[in-house]
Protein backbone atom coordinates (compact mmCIF):
# COMPACT_ATOMS: atom_id res chain seq x y z
CA UNK A 1 0.00 0.00 0.00
CA UNK A 2 1.36 3.77 -1.18
CA UNK A 3 0.18 6.02 1.94
CA UNK A 4 1.26 9.00 0.32
CA UNK A 5 -1.74 8.70 -2.26
CA UNK A 6 -5.11 7.50 -2.95
CA UNK A 7 -7.21 6.44 -5.89
CA UNK A 8 -10.39 8.94 -7.06
CA UNK A 9 -13.44 7.79 -8.49
CA UNK A 10 -15.87 9.48 -10.14
CA UNK A 11 -19.68 8.55 -10.82
CA UNK A 12 -18.52 7.19 -14.34
CA UNK A 13 -15.34 5.24 -12.87
CA UNK A 14 -18.15 3.91 -10.07
CA UNK A 15 -20.10 2.40 -12.98
CA UNK A 16 -18.09 1.55 -15.54
CA UNK A 17 -16.38 -1.07 -12.60
CA UNK A 18 -19.73 -3.02 -13.27
CA UNK A 19 -20.95 -4.14 -9.98
CA UNK A 20 -24.03 -6.31 -10.23
CA UNK A 21 -26.97 -6.16 -7.88
CA UNK A 22 -27.04 -9.38 -6.67
CA UNK A 23 -23.38 -9.04 -5.46
CA UNK A 24 -24.79 -5.81 -3.62
CA UNK A 25 -27.35 -7.76 -2.09
CA UNK A 26 -25.36 -10.55 -0.65
CA UNK A 27 -22.29 -8.03 0.72
CA UNK A 28 -25.00 -6.31 2.64
CA UNK A 29 -26.67 -9.76 4.09
CA UNK A 30 -23.22 -10.29 5.64
CA UNK A 31 -23.29 -6.41 7.30
CA UNK A 32 -26.44 -7.01 8.42
CA UNK A 33 -25.88 -10.24 9.92
CA UNK A 34 -22.72 -8.62 11.18
CA UNK A 35 -24.82 -6.06 12.42
CA UNK A 36 -27.57 -8.30 13.86
CA UNK A 37 -24.64 -10.17 15.92
CA UNK A 38 -23.18 -6.72 17.11
CA UNK A 39 -19.96 -6.41 15.52
CA UNK A 40 -20.39 -3.27 13.89
CA UNK A 41 -19.65 -0.14 14.31
CA UNK A 42 -22.13 2.73 13.27
CA UNK A 43 -22.92 5.74 14.65
CA UNK A 44 -26.24 8.02 14.51
CA UNK A 45 -25.40 10.08 11.45
CA UNK A 46 -24.76 13.37 12.03
CA UNK A 47 -26.72 16.05 9.72
CA UNK A 48 -26.65 19.62 8.71
CA UNK A 49 -29.51 21.25 6.93
CA UNK A 50 -28.56 24.38 4.39
CA UNK A 51 -31.46 25.97 3.24
CA UNK A 52 -33.61 24.78 5.78
CA UNK A 53 -37.12 22.73 4.70
CA UNK A 54 -36.47 19.50 3.91
CA UNK A 55 -32.59 19.89 2.53
CA UNK A 56 -30.25 17.87 4.36
CA UNK A 57 -26.03 16.72 4.49
CA UNK A 58 -25.53 13.79 6.58
CA UNK A 59 -22.22 12.00 7.73
CA UNK A 60 -22.59 8.45 7.39
CA UNK A 61 -19.70 6.10 9.35
CA UNK A 62 -19.45 2.82 9.88
CA UNK A 63 -16.96 -0.08 10.40
CA UNK A 64 -18.11 -3.42 9.90
CA UNK A 65 -15.01 -6.11 10.56
CA UNK A 66 -15.83 -9.04 8.45
CA UNK A 67 -15.61 -7.22 5.21
CA UNK A 68 -12.68 -5.15 5.86
CA UNK A 69 -14.41 -2.43 5.06
CA UNK A 70 -14.49 1.52 7.38
CA UNK A 71 -15.19 4.84 5.83
CA UNK A 72 -17.52 7.40 5.73
CA UNK A 73 -20.13 9.41 3.35
CA UNK A 74 -20.99 12.71 2.96
CA UNK A 75 -24.80 12.91 1.01
CA UNK A 76 -27.00 15.42 0.52
CA UNK A 77 -30.50 15.42 -0.01
CA UNK A 78 -32.01 18.55 -1.76
CA UNK A 79 -35.42 18.14 -3.21
CA UNK A 80 -35.49 21.21 -5.40
CA UNK A 81 -32.53 19.83 -7.24
CA UNK A 82 -34.71 18.44 -9.24
CA UNK A 83 -35.90 21.66 -10.74
CA UNK A 84 -32.41 23.01 -11.59
CA UNK A 85 -31.57 19.72 -13.15
CA UNK A 86 -29.91 18.24 -10.47
CA UNK A 87 -29.90 14.99 -8.77
CA UNK A 88 -32.02 15.13 -5.46
CA UNK A 89 -28.85 13.12 -4.18
CA UNK A 90 -25.12 13.85 -4.20
CA UNK A 91 -21.96 13.12 -2.56
CA UNK A 92 -19.08 10.90 -1.77
CA UNK A 93 -17.47 8.40 -0.14
CA UNK A 94 -13.77 8.10 2.16
CA UNK A 95 -12.78 4.48 2.07
CA UNK A 96 -10.00 3.81 4.50
CA UNK A 97 -7.55 0.80 5.14
CA UNK A 98 -8.76 -0.48 8.64
CA UNK A 99 -5.16 -1.73 9.61
CA UNK A 100 -3.96 2.28 9.50
CA UNK A 101 -6.82 4.60 8.77
CA UNK A 102 -5.29 5.76 5.84
CA UNK A 103 -7.42 6.77 3.17
CA UNK A 104 -7.58 4.11 0.41
CA UNK A 105 -10.21 5.95 -2.04
CA UNK A 106 -12.61 8.65 -3.01
CA UNK A 107 -15.57 7.84 -4.83
CA UNK A 108 -18.75 9.49 -5.93
CA UNK A 109 -21.92 8.01 -4.11
CA UNK A 110 -24.50 8.77 -5.99
CA UNK A 111 -24.52 5.65 -8.13
CA UNK A 112 -23.75 3.59 -4.59
CA UNK A 113 -26.74 5.39 -2.84
CA UNK A 114 -29.30 4.51 -5.14
CA UNK A 115 -27.79 0.75 -5.57
CA UNK A 116 -27.80 -0.19 -2.04
CA UNK A 117 -30.82 1.44 -1.00
CA UNK A 118 -32.62 -1.42 -3.65
CA UNK A 119 -30.65 -3.56 -2.56
CA UNK A 120 -31.70 -2.89 1.09
CA UNK A 121 -35.05 -3.17 0.10
CA UNK A 122 -34.81 -6.68 -1.27
CA UNK A 123 -33.09 -7.38 1.52
CA UNK A 124 -35.78 -6.99 4.12
CA UNK A 125 -38.26 -8.51 1.55
CA UNK A 126 -36.28 -11.64 1.18
CA UNK A 127 -37.76 -12.11 5.22
CA UNK A 128 -41.40 -9.88 4.94
CA UNK A 129 -42.73 -9.90 1.57
CA UNK A 130 -43.98 -13.35 0.41
CA UNK A 131 -41.46 -15.64 -1.65
CA UNK A 132 -43.85 -16.03 -5.06
CA UNK A 133 -44.63 -11.90 -4.86
CA UNK A 134 -45.09 -11.22 -8.48
CA UNK A 135 -46.47 -7.35 -8.81
CA UNK A 136 -45.00 -4.65 -7.69
CA UNK A 137 -46.10 -1.02 -7.04
CA UNK A 138 -43.76 1.56 -7.72
CA UNK A 139 -44.97 5.47 -6.52
CA UNK A 140 -42.08 7.82 -7.43
CA UNK A 141 -40.37 7.31 -10.17
CA UNK A 142 -37.10 8.54 -10.06
CA UNK A 143 -34.00 6.88 -9.20
CA UNK A 144 -35.09 4.49 -6.04
CA UNK A 145 -38.24 3.64 -8.57
CA UNK A 146 -36.15 2.11 -10.92
CA UNK A 147 -33.01 0.30 -8.43
CA UNK A 148 -35.89 -1.22 -6.04
CA UNK A 149 -37.08 -2.95 -8.74
CA UNK A 150 -33.66 -3.81 -9.84
CA UNK A 151 -33.18 -5.25 -6.64
CA UNK A 152 -36.83 -7.26 -6.31
CA UNK A 153 -36.41 -8.25 -9.67
CA UNK A 154 -33.03 -10.63 -8.14
CA UNK A 155 -34.99 -12.39 -5.52
CA UNK A 156 -38.56 -12.38 -6.57
CA UNK A 157 -40.48 -13.78 -9.64
CA UNK A 158 -41.41 -10.45 -10.95
CA UNK A 159 -43.57 -10.35 -13.45
CA UNK A 160 -45.33 -6.63 -13.56
CA UNK A 161 -44.66 -3.20 -12.33
CA UNK A 162 -47.52 -0.45 -11.82
CA UNK A 163 -45.56 2.78 -11.67
CA UNK A 164 -47.39 6.14 -10.27
CA UNK A 165 -45.49 9.74 -10.27
CA UNK A 166 -46.73 13.09 -9.62
CA UNK A 167 -45.63 13.81 -13.56
CA UNK A 168 -47.07 11.57 -15.51
CA UNK A 169 -44.79 11.91 -18.26
CA UNK A 170 -42.20 10.72 -15.66
CA UNK A 171 -44.25 7.71 -15.09
CA UNK A 172 -44.25 7.07 -18.82
CA UNK A 173 -40.64 7.21 -19.63
CA UNK A 174 -39.88 4.76 -16.33
CA UNK A 175 -42.30 2.80 -17.62
CA UNK A 176 -40.59 2.38 -20.70
CA UNK A 177 -37.45 2.04 -19.29
CA UNK A 178 -38.50 -1.09 -17.12
CA UNK A 179 -39.93 -2.72 -19.91
CA UNK A 180 -37.00 -2.47 -21.80
CA UNK A 181 -34.11 -2.90 -19.29
CA UNK A 182 -36.37 -5.89 -17.17
CA UNK A 183 -38.35 -7.42 -19.55
CA UNK A 184 -41.29 -7.19 -17.13
CA UNK A 185 -45.20 -5.52 -17.92
CA UNK A 186 -44.96 -1.71 -16.67
CA UNK A 187 -48.16 -0.14 -16.48
CA UNK A 188 -48.58 3.43 -15.95
CA UNK A 189 -50.93 4.34 -12.87
CA UNK A 190 -53.45 7.80 -13.12
CA UNK A 191 -53.50 7.64 -9.44
CA UNK A 192 -51.32 6.48 -6.07
CA UNK A 193 -54.35 3.80 -5.43
CA UNK A 194 -53.74 1.89 -8.41
CA UNK A 195 -49.70 1.65 -7.43
CA UNK A 196 -50.98 0.25 -4.07
CA UNK A 197 -54.12 -2.04 -3.98
CA UNK A 198 -53.22 -5.20 -6.00
CA UNK A 199 -49.86 -5.42 -5.21
CA UNK A 200 -47.57 -8.05 -3.61
CA UNK A 201 -44.50 -5.06 -3.19
CA UNK A 202 -45.34 -1.46 -2.70
CA UNK A 203 -42.58 0.93 -2.91
CA UNK A 204 -43.03 4.46 -2.16
CA UNK A 205 -39.54 6.41 -3.20
CA UNK A 206 -41.06 10.32 -3.03
CA UNK A 207 -38.70 12.79 -1.57
CA UNK A 208 -38.00 12.75 2.09
CA UNK A 209 -40.35 14.77 4.32
CA UNK A 210 -40.80 15.53 7.65
CA UNK A 211 -44.06 16.58 7.44
CA UNK A 212 -45.67 13.42 5.14
CA UNK A 213 -48.18 14.38 2.73
CA UNK A 214 -50.03 11.28 3.68
CA UNK A 215 -51.70 10.10 0.55
CA UNK A 216 -51.68 6.47 1.31
CA UNK A 217 -55.00 5.60 3.16
CA UNK A 218 -55.98 2.73 4.98
CA UNK A 219 -57.71 -0.27 3.45
CA UNK A 220 -55.47 0.37 -0.08
CA UNK A 221 -52.40 -2.26 1.23
CA UNK A 222 -53.82 -5.58 0.51
CA UNK A 223 -53.78 -8.50 2.71
CA UNK A 224 -50.60 -10.50 2.41
CA UNK A 225 -48.62 -7.31 0.91
CA UNK A 226 -45.17 -6.02 1.98
CA UNK A 227 -44.54 -2.29 1.62
CA UNK A 228 -41.19 -0.89 1.36
CA UNK A 229 -40.84 2.91 2.62
CA UNK A 230 -37.68 4.57 0.78
CA UNK A 231 -39.04 7.57 1.77
CA UNK A 232 -39.65 7.06 5.24
CA UNK A 233 -43.31 7.92 5.98
CA UNK A 234 -43.76 10.75 3.63
CA UNK A 235 -46.13 8.60 1.52
CA UNK A 236 -48.73 7.03 4.19
CA UNK A 237 -51.13 8.29 6.23
CA UNK A 238 -51.17 7.20 9.98
CA UNK A 239 -53.86 5.37 9.93
CA UNK A 240 -52.57 2.94 6.88
CA UNK A 241 -49.40 2.45 8.67
CA UNK A 242 -51.47 1.44 11.98
CA UNK A 243 -52.78 -1.56 9.63
CA UNK A 244 -49.11 -2.91 10.05
CA UNK A 245 -48.87 -6.86 10.91
CA UNK A 246 -45.45 -5.77 11.20
CA UNK A 247 -43.24 -2.40 10.72
CA UNK A 248 -39.69 -2.82 10.99
CA UNK A 249 -36.66 -0.97 10.27
CA UNK A 250 -32.92 -1.11 9.58
CA UNK A 251 -32.10 0.56 12.84
CA UNK A 252 -33.82 1.00 15.39
CA UNK A 253 -31.77 3.54 16.99
CA UNK A 254 -31.37 5.69 14.34
CA UNK A 255 -35.24 5.49 13.76
CA UNK A 256 -35.64 6.75 17.43
CA UNK A 257 -33.07 9.35 16.46
CA UNK A 258 -34.96 10.77 13.72
CA UNK A 259 -38.17 10.86 15.29
CA UNK A 260 -36.17 12.92 18.25
CA UNK A 261 -35.82 15.41 15.49
CA UNK A 262 -39.60 15.20 14.18
CA UNK A 263 -39.96 12.57 11.71
CA UNK A 264 -41.35 9.10 11.87
CA UNK A 265 -44.19 10.96 14.28
CA UNK A 266 -47.20 8.70 13.80
CA UNK A 267 -45.61 5.33 13.10
CA UNK A 268 -46.28 1.60 14.46
CA UNK A 269 -44.35 0.59 17.14
CA UNK A 270 -40.70 -1.29 16.01
CA UNK A 271 -41.14 -4.81 15.39
CA UNK A 272 -37.66 -5.45 14.17
CA UNK A 273 -35.01 -4.25 12.61
CA UNK A 274 -32.99 -5.97 9.55
CA UNK A 275 -29.82 -7.21 11.60
CA UNK A 276 -32.40 -8.79 13.98
CA UNK A 277 -34.66 -10.48 10.96
CA UNK A 278 -30.74 -11.45 9.30
CA UNK A 279 -29.95 -13.51 12.48
CA UNK A 280 -33.10 -14.66 12.77
CA UNK A 281 -33.27 -12.96 16.30
CA UNK A 282 -36.96 -12.21 15.04
CA UNK A 283 -39.40 -13.17 13.40
CA UNK A 284 -40.23 -11.83 9.76
CA UNK A 285 -43.14 -13.05 7.73
CA UNK A 286 -45.16 -15.66 9.24
CA UNK A 287 -48.46 -16.39 7.34
CA UNK A 288 -49.56 -15.16 3.67
CA UNK A 289 -51.93 -12.76 5.14
CA UNK A 290 -49.47 -10.27 7.03
CA UNK A 291 -49.00 -6.88 5.82
CA UNK A 292 -45.38 -5.92 6.55
CA UNK A 293 -43.66 -2.37 6.15
CA UNK A 294 -40.13 -1.78 6.40
CA UNK A 295 -39.10 1.55 6.60
CA UNK A 296 -35.44 1.32 5.98
CA UNK A 297 -33.60 4.59 6.68
CA UNK A 298 -30.32 4.11 4.23
CA UNK A 299 -27.49 3.28 6.88
CA UNK A 300 -23.98 3.73 6.49
CA UNK A 301 -23.02 -0.55 6.83
CA UNK A 302 -25.41 -0.20 3.46
CA UNK A 303 -22.50 1.85 1.91
CA UNK A 304 -19.14 0.22 3.59
CA UNK A 305 -20.59 -3.03 1.95
CA UNK A 306 -20.77 -1.93 -1.34
CA UNK A 307 -17.08 0.40 -1.22
CA UNK A 308 -14.69 -2.27 -0.77
CA UNK A 309 -16.50 -4.33 -3.94
CA UNK A 310 -15.75 -1.00 -5.95
CA UNK A 311 -12.53 -0.58 -5.00
CA UNK A 312 -11.30 -4.00 -5.23
CA UNK A 313 -12.79 -4.23 -9.29
CA UNK A 314 -11.63 -0.63 -9.97
CA UNK A 315 -7.91 -1.64 -8.69
CA UNK A 316 -8.00 -5.10 -10.91
CA UNK A 317 -9.50 -3.34 -13.61
CA UNK A 318 -7.34 0.16 -13.80
CA UNK A 319 -9.71 1.98 -13.20
CA UNK A 320 -10.12 6.00 -11.29
CA UNK A 321 -7.03 8.23 -11.40
CA UNK A 322 -4.74 8.43 -8.30
CA UNK A 323 -4.01 11.94 -6.69
CA UNK A 324 -1.59 12.85 -3.99
CA UNK A 325 -2.73 13.05 -0.21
Amino acid sequence: MDASRFLYLSKSDVINVNLNMADIIDSLEVAFKEKGAGRTEMPPKPGVHPGGGDNFIHAMPAYIPALKSAGVKWVGGFPENLQQGLPYITGLLIFNDIRTGVPLAVMDCTWITGMRTGAATALSARYLARPDSKRVGVLGCGVQGRTNVEALKVLFPLKQVVAYDTDPKASKRYADEIRKRFHLEVTPASTPREAVSGCDIVVTAGPILKQPHATIRSGWLDAGAFASLVDFDSYWHPEALQEADKFCTDDTAQLLHYQQVGYFQKIPTVHADLGELATGSKPGRENANEKTFTANLGLAIDDMAVAPLIYRRALDAGIGTWLPL
